[in-house]
């Protein structure tokens, strides 16, 4: 059986939604295939979103991930929004959820280590969802 397909997805696809595909990848591969996306993109992944990846889950983001555009991903099953704060970009689905998490960048590296955490927690219970 096919493994269903996440996509994590925000406005600028550049931190949260790239942590959680990130951390998809991490701690569901074998449950999950992971994707971010936005309607917007940036010239690269947000570098203290980077940096707390690495320094809390050893995880290089920009070895694997770079900013897309929900059209660059495949047909997704389930779509998680992080919050948005503005209308969320919409992608069809076959199940929708809002994490509604807080966007850390411009703030400190612990907010950036709190949003990673909350992502975990989310993840491991969609994983038990599945």
């Amino acid at each position: 059986m096919n493994k269903p397909k996440v996509a994590f997805i925000c406005v600028h696809n550049s931190c949260r939604s790239q942590m959680a595909e990130a951390l998809g990848r991490h701690f569901a591969s074998d449950v999950f295939e992971s994707y971010s996306a936005g309607t917007e993109t940036k010239p690269q992944i947000n570098q203290d979103a980077v940096r707390i990846m690495k320094q809390l889950y050893g995880i290089d983001m920009e070895e694997k991930q770079y900013s897309k555009l929900l059209s660059d991903i495949p047909t997704v099953d389930i779509v998680i929004t992080m919050g948005c704060n503005v209308q969320c970009p919409y992608l069809p689905c076959k199940y929708r959820e809002d994490w509604g998490i807080d966007d850390p960048t411009g703030k400190t590296d612990d907010d950036f280590a709190e949003v990673a955490k909350l992502i975990e927690e989310k993840i491991k219970k969609l994983i038990k969802q599945l």
